[in-house]
């Protein structure tokens, strides 16, 4: 049976499938509830959220399913270092960005203040809740907050997109790791080395990991459907986390010219750029981002750059000028055939299980 693996045995789910745990407001109470309710494991971002939001979360989502979801956090949220570097970038990133404000009829943001870190306040609620997974990124846990995890049943996984990064994180004592190839949309998760140069792909990073690394391993990047799905079983991985697929179903939180860039013809293409955040990450390759990627852009550390381009990004959907706009995504969404989360699953189970009969 393809879907019987040791992670289906621990988390007590009935197909490998989870759902990739999206922030900034993408993901959903009712696409979580939705993918955890059909056997995978639907995934929840919360490292934009206080704790107090993170508790409301958790309720919701347990009040739509009693099956097991995964809770998302960074472990760095924040690149900020001193006010005197920033304010330079600051001034660097206005010359770089001021054509595309002016062509917006907008004004130049100010400096956004600096940004304290919520993790260390976060991890008090994910203690408290108990999730049946708590997934981090951009980095490693100390020592004691996994020993704390693991005594409250607690299962940790941890994102590497080098092989380095993956027996870093078993090293810790994690329970899984994430192998998240650069075909992946939105951020790369980097934290040994910089993240331009932390770029293999998603069955390469399999077998690396597989061959060194004795936990499960759960692919993510570049699978969309069932064939993907098997490839990444055949090659070791236990199980996969889709990203793209679920962020283009009505059930996510992406707005709708989002949804409908996933499924247009601008799709084929997408690059990597800090130009959004301040960290690299993939989306699609709009004209904005196109210019952008063809010259040295300055830009303002995580998350202060989100700050600074967030008025751009309002103006432009409010115009609808989309060419402006920056959407996340990942290499596969060419292939996305799905606009429904349980349409999408129901096609991956059935799918992978006619590959395996």
């Amino acid at each position: 049976m393809w879907n019987k693996k040791r992670i289906t045995d621990l988390l007590g789910i009935e197909y490998p499938i989870w759902q990739g745990p999206f922030g900034g407001g993408l993901s959903t109470v009712e696409l979580t509830s939705t993918v955890s309710n059909m056997g995978g494991l639907g995934g929840f971002g919360a490292y934009t959220l206080s704790p107090q939001e993170i508790y409301e979360k958790d309720q919701q989502i347990r009040s739509q399913t009693k099956n097991p979801y995964n809770l998302n956090l960074w472990v760095s949220d924040t690149d900020y270092r001193d006010h005197e570097d920033t304010e330079r970038k600051y001034k660097e990133t206005v010359e770089t960005f001021r054509p595309y404000f002016d062509r917006l009829g907008i004004e130049i943001p100010t400096l956004p203040p600096s940004f304290e870190s919520r993790f260390q306040n976060q991890l008090q609620a994910v203690l408290d809740i108990k999730p049946k997974v708590f997934s981090f990124m951009f980095g490693l846990l100390d020592p004691d907050i996994v020993e704390e995890c693991h005594k409250r049943g607690i299962l940790l996984a941890g994102n590497a997109t080098t092989l380095d990064e993956a027996i870093a994180l078993e090293n810790i004592g994690v329970d899984f790791i994430v192998a998240s190839g650069f075909e992946s949309g939105g951020h790369r998760p980097s934290f040994l080395d910089k993240a331009e140069f932390s770029t293999t792909g998603t069955f390469v990073l399999i077998q690396l990991i597989k061959d060194k690394v004795k936990i499960p391993v759960v692919a993510a990047g570049g699978i969309a459907d069932g064939k993907g799905i098997a490839a990444a079983l055949t090659l070791g991985a236990e199980a996969v986390q889709i990203g793209t697929a679920f962020l283009a179903c009505e059930e996510s939180g992406a707005l709708p010219d989002h949804r409908e860039a996933l499924f247009s013809e601008a799709s084929k293409n997408t690059r990597l750029s800090r130009a959004y955040t301040g960290r690299l990450g993939r989306g699609i390759t709009t004209e904005i981002l196109k210019d952008l990627s063809e010259k040295s852009i300055a830009h303002l550390p995580f998350p202060l750059q989100t700050t600074f381009m967030s008025p751009l990004r309002k103006a432009a959907l409010e115009q609808g000028k989309n060419e402006m706009v920056f959407f996340w995504g990942g290499q596969i969404a060419p292939i996305l055939k799905y606009k429904n989360a349980s349409v999408l699953m129901e096609s991956l189970i059935e799918e992978t299980s006619k590959i395996f009969s």
